[in-house]
């Protein structure tokens, strides 16, 4: 008797992005332009709203091509601990003069 294959669709298991970034991340940086745009009511500010926008649509663009997964990398990275103090085991309690003699 041969196993059954069943295919996974590309389209159930894609990242969800818009206008070709994260969606998130576009969305609020379109609301920032949008707020310094109206805010402001200059026409200065619009250009520079409108220079924000397009700036960090292609950066965006260029992240979500190198991984559409890399915001939640960034956040996991960021709580990380600076320093790891090595121990010869999870059991062992470290003295507190340990610590200090390595920074």
């Amino acid at each position: 008797m041969a196993l059954r294959s069943i295919p996974i669709r590309r389209a159930g298991n894609r990242t969800q992005l818009f206008m070709g970034g994260d969606r998130e991340l576009v969305m609020f940086s379109g609301l920032i332009a949008f707020a310094l745009v109206f805010s402001a009511q200059e026409f200065r500010a619009s250009i520079y709203g409108l220079l924000l926008w397009l700036c960090s649509l292609y950066l965006l663009r260029l992240m979500a091509k190198a991984d559409p997964q890399l915001r939640f990398v960034y956040l996991r990275h960021r709580r990380y601990q600076r320093y790891y103090p090595a121990q010869s085991t999870p059991y062992r309690i470290n003295p507190s003069s340990q610590g200090k003699q390595y920074r």
